[in-house]
Order: C-alpha cells, then structure tokens, then sequence
C-alpha cells in the first residue's frame, strides 16, 4: 500500500493519505485547506494536468500578448485555468456539496503541477 505523503511549498501544499477511510486527499494555499474523497482527489490530479497540457498545446496558436482560459468539471469538481500558456493560475470548485473554493496565482502553479505529478503517481 502507497504511504502517506505530504508534499508543501510556497503557496501550496497537496497530500495523500491512502490509510484514511474518507478524506483521502487534502490540497492548500498559505493560508486554506480542504481535505478531498479518492475520487475528488482524482478529478482534482487528472483535470489539472490535462488543463495544463492544453495551455501549453496552444502556446503556438496565440500570439505573446493573448491569454487564455481552459475548464473542464466532472460532477465532483470544476476546474479552471487562466493566463498565458507559460503562466496561468488554476482555481477549483467543490460540487458536492461542501461549497469549497480555493485557487493559486501564476507563480504557485508550477510548482503544484510537479507535486500533482508526484502524488498522482501513489494511486494510479
């Protein structure tokens, strides 16, 4: 069984713990935190990624100064992207029912992508 990971950095942090009989996952800002279900924790890995991938596809279609917004939802979760194909912010919505909102700004983003990475590999 996968251990327990929790992986921070400036301006986010993103965690699993497959042990934990509900609230499996846990994502984060400075200064917020919402613990997500396996499936939620799911959506909230695979959207962001391929949201990520499709920004970065369409870096050769727009010229420097255009921006961009991608979103994608399951009936878990909504996602989103906006910004340039380089640098955008990611914000999420909850749509079951814990009305939870949180987002990350350009520069955070990054770096949560990495860790997005390395945790979705504990539960693929």
């Amino acid at each position: 069984m996968p251990s327990k990971q929790l992986l921070s950095g400036s301006g986010w942090r993103l965690g699993y713990m497959p042990d934990v009989e509900v609230f499996v996952g846990l994502v984060g800002g400075d200064r917020w935190a919402v613990e997500l279900t396996s499936v939620e924790l799911r959506d909230f890995c695979r959207l962001s990624l391929e949201l990520a991938e499709a920004m970065h596809q369409m870096q050769q279609e727009l010229s420097d100064q255009e921006k961009l917004t991608c979103e994608s939802e399951t009936e878990h979760l909504y996602i989103e992207v906006a910004g340039y194909p380089d640098e955008f912010s990611l914000y999420f919505r909850l749509s079951t029912g814990r009305n939870f909102e949180g987002s990350w700004p350009e520069d955070v983003v990054p770096d949560l992508l990495e860790s997005i990475d390395t945790i979705q590999q504990s539960f693929i």
